[in-house]
């Protein structure tokens, strides 16, 4: 995709005022929202999605139409998963309920930054190096075994990373939160509070679980705009998506069979693409809609499933 200029500053300014507006809300009214109120927000977001995913169809065509929406049905399906993690972290850090959207906003941001470098990082390797395509593929699969192997019943973790660790050592930190502040005065010193380093967590976090997402979406588009835009809109709603399945990820019991059967197809698909790449006559090139087929099919049975179980064990201890 050739794109002037003032088109990447456009969207991106698009999506920066969206983010914007976000905050200037939660910071207007710090509360926890109800189940109706996210249940709308998630429908606005997946609709601006569904809009710009419709004018890449009419401006660039189905293919990158296509991909647009298999990357962004993609990663806003691994981003569930980011989700078991932070109701960890807030949970590990005991985050007043009426902070936990202004901390999801500015951590969303934080990984938002963090990703966009990545993902520059990632397009440029990939234009110099075909053969990463190899070396992403063999690494989905690995995941997608790793899921697996890791079964539905396994506790998830929170463990702090190198990031996360260096801040807490070098930074001096309070004991207590003061409101929604991300500094305050202790003893006559300045110091930062937790809210400073849930927000860290949650940034830092994130760019973890984008090593397994980034490469996914490329095996679904090599278009770095595609790419941007699919994960800016899989990730502004993350916050309302917290409150409005934070009481159901505990029935998507099976949401992590379905998310290795993705990362296992989207490795397989890389490998055979650079097989054909690379003039072996029988690898073939899997079609974007029937990339898009199989994704939106893997997660419909995966809810149906996981709905199905939890009932079923609901009634049993019922």
């Amino acid at each position: 995709m050739e794109l002037p200029t003032w088109v990447w500053l456009a969207v991106l300014g698009g999506i920066a005022l969206v983010i914007a507006l976000d905050f200037w809300l939660v910071a207007r009214n710090p509360r926890e929202p109800s189940f109706r109120e996210s249940l709308g927000w998630v429908g606005c977001y997946v609709g601006l999605a569904a809009a710009f995913g419709l004018g890449v169809v009419v401006l660039a065509g189905p293919g990158h139409g296509g991909e647009f929406f298999a990357g962004w049905i993609t990663e806003y399906s691994l981003s569930v998963d980011n989700l078991f993690v932070f109701v960890l972290i807030m949970s590990r850090f005991s985050v007043p309920r009426e902070n936990r959207q202004k901390v999801l906003v500015v951590g969303v941001v934080l990984a938002l930054l963090l990703r966009a470098v990545f993902i520059a990082v990632g397009a440029e390797a990939v234009e110099r190096f075909d053969w990463l395509f190899y070396v992403f593929g063999a690494f989905l699969v690995y995941t997608a075994w790793k899921l697996l192997r890791q079964g539905d019943e396994e506790e998830a973790e929170f463990h702090e990373n190198a990031v996360l660790r260096v801040v807490r050592r070098v930074v001096p930190t309070s004991s207590a939160y003061d409101g929604a502040r991300l500094t305050t005065v202790v003893g006559g010193r300045r110091v930062v509070t937790p809210m400073l380093i849930v927000m860290v967590a949650v940034g830092t976090t994130d760019l973890l679980f984008a090593v397994d997402s980034i490469p996914a979406i490329f095996g679904l588009t090599q278009e770095p705009f595609l790419v941007l835009t699919a994960n800016a809109f899989a990730l502004m709603g993350l916050r309302q998506l917290f409150f409005l399945v934070g009481g159901l990820l505990d029935r998507l019991v099976h949401l992590a069979k379905g998310l290795a059967v993705i990362l296992a197809f989207i490795g397989v698909k890389l490998v055979l693409e650079a097989l054909h790449h690379h003039g072996v006559a029988w690898a073939p090139e899997i079609p974007i809609l029937a990339s898009l087929g199989v994704i939106v099919g893997v997660l419909l049975v995966t809810t149906v499933a996981s709905l199905m179980t939890s009932a079923r064990a609901e009634a049993r201890d019922s």
